[in-house]
């Protein structure tokens, strides 16, 4: 008889133990997650990802440790985005990092519920996705890169560099929505430089040969790469023509100069990444997007490449080294 009501404590315990454990397990928060959503590749390089890691971990959270992030890039197939970021949405991630403008649109149009920072190359008021940056309003904020404002401090350097370029070419992604303004913008520029702009568009890899193939006969002296996935996926592409072709190029990002460009002029990718890991931090930790103020970038960068202009037979101004943040020799 005490053998049977020792069995049934037992089991009341037992019970009563793994009710508790229920109850903790459910109160305890499960790991957060982050979607990332971009139109670029599946290991984009550069500083940027090394920076977003390293905020983080400063905020507490540690990929596979403390926050799982789910991946999803377009592979330059901007027409995907809208699609991934659905999918984003049906997994009720926490918070969705999105970059360039068409993927925060694309998560923008996906929820109004779920956070998202993003991080673009234009004005994001005039984008459409926040009322303002003192107060963005709604469940967006993020940072402005400004690489189309900056198109023309590219053209002042281009033409201070090679002065004798009387045409410069510009290349743009025809698929990417912020090419109309670029192509305004630079044009408005090139006018005030006294140079005359020609514009190439191509977003393949034969579209890109055909563009450089065609620079002598524009009598293009010089181009501009426009900020685009779809270049920054072909690097190498780019600096085995411009090298065949013998053209100087100026780009937006710093791993073109680090990769064998000639010139790179543009925010400091390191700094603006650092901040957009902090803003995931904090929304992680409670935060709402609505109260953190969308940022412009403060720091820019010049980087020139010596190797590269000496291949080129080119001599880099002196004012042009004095104002540069690093040369590669």
């Amino acid at each position: 008889m005490k053998t049977e009501m020792d069995r049934r404590r037992f089991i009341a315990l037992l019970g009563a133990a793994i009710t508790a454990a229920r109850a903790v397990r459910a109160q305890q928060k499960a790991m957060p997650v982050i979607g990332l959503l971009g139109p670029g590749s599946t290991n984009p390089p550069g500083p940027a990802p090394a920076a977003r890691r390293q905020a983080l971990s400063e905020a507490g959270y540690v990929e596979n440790q403390s926050v799982a992030i789910e991946y999803r890039w377009a592979e330059g197939r901007y027409d995907q985005l809208s699609a991934l970021a659905a999918d984003l949405v049906d997994r009720n991630v926490d918070v969705i990092a999105a970059f360039t403008t068409p993927a925060a649109l694309a998560a923008k149009r996906a929820t109004s519920t779920i956070p998202i920072v993003f991080v673009i190359g234009e004005d994001p008021v005039e984008s459409g996705l926040v009322a303002s940056f003192p107060r963005p309003g709604g469940n967006l904020t993020g940072f402005g890169r400004l690489n189309v404002e900056l198109l023309p401090k590219r053209l002042e350097l281009l033409s201070e560099l090679v002065p004798q370029a009387r045409v410069i070419a510009l290349l743009v992604n025809p698929t990417n929505s912020n090419t109309k303004r670029t192509i305004q913008d630079l044009r408005e520029a090139a006018g005030t430089k006294g140079v005359q702009l020609r514009v190439l568009e191509a977003s393949t890899e034969s579209e890109i040969d055909a563009a450089f193939a065609s620079l002598a006969q524009l009598e293009a002296g010089a181009l501009i790469v426009g900020a685009d996935v779809a270049f920054s996926s072909r690097r190498q592409q780019l600096f085995r023509l411009a090298a065949w072709f013998g053209v100087p190029v100026i780009y937006d990002g710093r791993g073109y100069a680090e990769g064998g460009g000639l010139i790179r002029y543009g925010t400091s990718v390191t700094d603006t990444y650092r901040q957009f890991g902090i803003y995931i931090g904090k929304i992680l930790n409670g935060a709402k997007p609505a109260d953190l103020p969308v940022q412009q970038p403060t720091k820019f960068e010049l980087v020139v490449n010596l190797k590269t202009a000496k291949a080129l037979g080119l001599t880099v101004p002196p004012a042009i080294l004095a104002r540069a943040d690093e040369v590669i020799e």
